[in-house]
């Protein structure tokens, strides 16, 4: 019996293998146009476009730096890539991720730590780093909650926990086009390793 494919092709010509992936086929070019096309909250968000993985990671990086002044740029290209794998499995919302079952997370687990090789980073973050990302991502999700995607502040304070007023003062959630998202993805990861150097 023929075994199914279980890799994919990039646009930039990597073949991805989604069993056993390795640094070496992953390219920042790639996660970014991924992630600028696949939509948060499964497209049930308010405005003209989708508001994409991309556009939320890069908030997330932003929040995390807000509550860490003066973290590792290692640490910030972290929070810019913790959702990374979706550019090949998709964003799906809890609920889904629950009724799949456990195959999802171990895919999600191999993606990251190829992609965290592949920008420098520990194949696994330190509990304390991975903590303070997951903290920041919440706060990102109560704002997209309630701003984009219909929420009532009540509603999303029991499911993410209401933040600190300080630290959402003036974040936007921005709505734009892939490719503007696309290259300030890019920007920000080359920034960041920059920084790492």
């Amino acid at each position: 019996m023929k075994q199914p494919r279980a890799w994919q092709r990039m646009l930039s010509g990597r073949r991805l293998d989604l069993l056993d992936p390795t640094p070496v086929d992953i390219e920042i070019e790639d996660i970014a146009h991924g992630l600028a096309f696949v939509a948060r909250w499964n497209g049930q968000t308010r405005g003209d476009w989708p508001y994409s993985v991309a556009e939320h990671s890069l908030l997330v990086e932003e929040i995390f730096t807000r509550m860490s002044p003066g973290i590792a740029a290692k640490w910030r290209l972290a929070a810019v890539l913790h959702d990374a794998p979706e550019y090949v499995i998709g964003d799906m919302i809890s609920p889904v991720k629950a009724a799949v079952g456990p195959g999802y997370g171990e895919l999600d687990q191999r993606l990251t730590a190829a992609v965290h090789l592949r920008f420098g980073l520990p194949a696994v973050l330190p509990v304390a780093i991975k903590k303070a990302i997951k903290a920041a991502d919440k706060v990102s999700a109560w704002l997209e909650a309630v701003r984009i995607a219909g929420f009532r502040e009540a509603e999303a304070d029991k499911l993410f926990g209401r933040p600190v007023p300080e630290l959402v003062h003036r974040l936007e959630i921005r709505l734009r086009p892939p490719a503007e998202v696309r290259a300030d993805y890019v920007a920000s990861v080359a920034r960041l390793l920059a920084a790492c150097d």
